[in-house]
């Protein structure tokens, strides 16, 4: 019978803790499993990203080039072909995240004329390619300028 007096971990479950740095017998004295002497070796050790030894680090050493623009605009690109797919008839900006077709919820949607649509369609976006504008058109459908904020 089990109770609380008779409970024990399974067999192998439970191991001693390694004690470094008790002698000879143990296997783990002299250094401690740290190897030989050097920074590694002793207490206090921490490790900057990045740092080489006192060596001009490699991040330093190439030289830099370009900038990246702080107001560039972030887009979600969404082609003809996966909108036809998903089967609505109004396509809102929601409706892309729930049918993953976007991701970024941040970025704003952009949608480019890669493919065909086979129907009359509203599909609401943050940009159209001009391209996409007159498939748009040329299949009876609306493209309509989403003028809030991207998510």
């Amino acid at each position: 019978m089990i109770n609380l007096s008779n409970l024990k971990p399974a067999k192998g479950a439970v191991r001693n803790r390694k004690r470094v740095g008790r002698g000879p017998g143990s296997g783990y004295g002299v250094n401690a499993g740290r190897g030989n002497n050097g920074q590694k070796a002793r207490s206090g050790y921490q490790h900057s990203r990045g740092f080489e030894g006192g060596q001009m680090p490699l991040v330093r050493r190439l030289p830099k080039r370009g900038f990246t623009n702080i107001f560039k605009k972030d887009f979600n690109i969404v082609n003809l072909v996966d909108l036809d797919k998903c089967g609505l008839s109004e396509v809102k900006i929601q409706d892309y995240f729930d049918h993953n077709l976007a991701r970024k919820r941040r970025a704003g949607i952009k949608v480019l004329a890669n493919g065909k649509l086979s129907r009359k369609m509203t599909i609401q976006a943050h940009q159209f390619s001009q391209a996409a504008l007159d498939k748009i058109k040329k299949a009876g459908g609306k493209a309509v300028v989403f003028q809030g904020e991207a998510n």
